[in-house]
């Protein structure tokens, strides 16, 4: 079981044992769990937050149905950057505080004595900030390794051996999967992030000094480490791989397995507050902490195994920022099928949305998106950039992401970016 160091945070090892023994609760549990914990938030939401006091208007908290949630307005990543001040329920946070708390490195610990803040990257066109209390964010922590302990612990071939993980990815304090590890990292299980930034040379060295039991990177970046591997320069021999933060395509998951020949997870998580667990057959939602409903474009409800447009989140589990009927614009489906794993969390296919696009240019070069977002986060009122050559048109140079190549222009690249890059080494960015 992991236990964090830090003194504020011991009672975790209580908070996790309760969430472990959740993967194992029947349907009807998890539906009473998931139905009190909505009425509270409810009630807190209309209680603290003007701006969810007016939206809910009309609505008894105390006698309402999880069905009855699809009526009630969905709320968007603009509403909450633009009402955030009315939203949160504690009346001393405000969006600058957080803002401020996340650009000082000195204060990468809690807000007010109380509180994570944390940023998302932006990939969907803004960035969002979200803010979790103590008890949320250690729930946060323990609904993400749940189902990572319990495969460890089943697998007899694992007994004694410690689980050292490696995350490659943002290093900045305020993204998630770096604000984890150092709240929660501990000499029992250390949990260390290295930059993506940095070139692959210090990232195969950090690795192989390290030794990393658990390997966990951004999906189109482990192929390039399991390149690393092949070349021989990379000399590690982990017993799990997770792939993170974007979708996890079948080639790179073969690339991976062919090198590693270790189970390898595909982990879907959000700074919303939906951590996934994988069990070795699938991807299961967190059913016990988060409502989560796949629509179709217009809103409707998809179907079980159909590939939804987008995502409505309610977090369950986080009141002092209450995401109710949250829009992620993700393409996910929901399965309808038991798992051979024995939970009742409803199980997901492979995500196929939000993919974070790895530039290639010609000669090979290859550059990660948060080799920019890195810097063009500091600009906290930056919500977009495109990169472009002085005197030329944008990227008309070409330019590709993992197996496409295209003119790369704004109005020719398949699909959103969150940033448009030119090989020119004298690039400039604009907002």
């Amino acid at each position: 079981m992991p236990e964090p160091v830090a003194p504020h945070l011991a009672p975790f090892p209580t908070l996790f044992s309760e969430h472990l023994e959740h993967i194992d609760w029947d349907r009807d549990r998890l539906r009473r769990e998931r139905l009190g914990r909505l009425r509270n938030l409810l009630k807190v939401a209309m209680e603290s937050s003007p701006w969810h006091r007016e939206r809910l208007a009309g609505l008894d908290p105390e006698r309402i149905t999880e069905d009855e949630i699809a009526a009630m307005p969905v709320m968007t990543k603009a509403d909450l950057m633009g009402n955030f001040d009315d939203i949160v329920t504690d009346r001393r946070l405000s969006r600058e505080m957080c803002e401020r708390h996340l650009e000082d490195p000195d204060k990468s610990g809690y807000l007010l004595e109380d509180y994570k803040v944390v940023a998302s990257g932006g990939s969907s066109g803004q960035r969002g900030v979200f803010v979790y209390g103590r008890e949320a964010f250690a729930t946060l922590w323990a609904a993400s390794v749940r189902f990572q302990v319990r495969d460890w612990a089943r697998d007899p071939s694992l007994a004694g051996v410690p689980r050292v993980t490696a995350v490659v990815a943002a290093s900045k304090p305020y993204h998630l999967s770096a604000a984890i590890g150092r709240t929660f990292s501990s000499a029992a299980s250390p949990r260390v992030s290295f930059p993506v930034t940095k070139p692959m040379k210090e990232i195969v060295a950090w690795l192989n000094e390290l030794q990393p039991t658990v390997l966990m990177g951004y999906s189109s970046f482990l192929p390039r480490l399991a390149g690393e591997a092949q070349a021989g320069r990379l000399r590690i021999e982990p017993r799990r791989i997770s792939a993170i933060s974007e979708p996890l395509l079948p080639e790179a998951r073969r690339t991976i397995e062919d090198t590693w020949r270790v189970p390898v997870a595909n982990g879907y998580g959000m700074s919303e507050g939906l951590f996934t667990g994988s069990c070795g057959h699938g991807i299961h939602l967190p059913d016990d902490l988060c409502i989560f409903e796949p629509v179709d474009a217009g809103g409707a409800a998809a179907a079980p195994g159909e590939t939804s447009q987008r995502v409505y989140l309610t977090n369950l589990y986080n009141a002092v920022l209450p995401l109710i009927r949250f829009e992620i614009t993700d393409e996910v489906a929901v399965l309808d099928d038991e798992c051979p794993c024995g939970s009742r969390f409803r199980r997901i296919g492979d995500p196929l949305g939000r993919l974070d696009e790895t530039f290639v240019y010609p000669g090979g070069t290859t550059v990660h998106p948060h080799l920019f977002r890195s810097i063009l986060e500091r600009r906290r009122r930056s919500s977009s950039t495109r990169f472009c050559r002085p005197g030329r048109e944008p990227l008309s140079a070409p330019c590709s992401t993992g197996r496409r190549t295209w003119p790369t222009s704004p109005r020719n690249s398949p699909g959103p970016s969150p940033c448009w890059a030119s090989p020119d080494p004298g690039s400039r960015s604009r907002r």
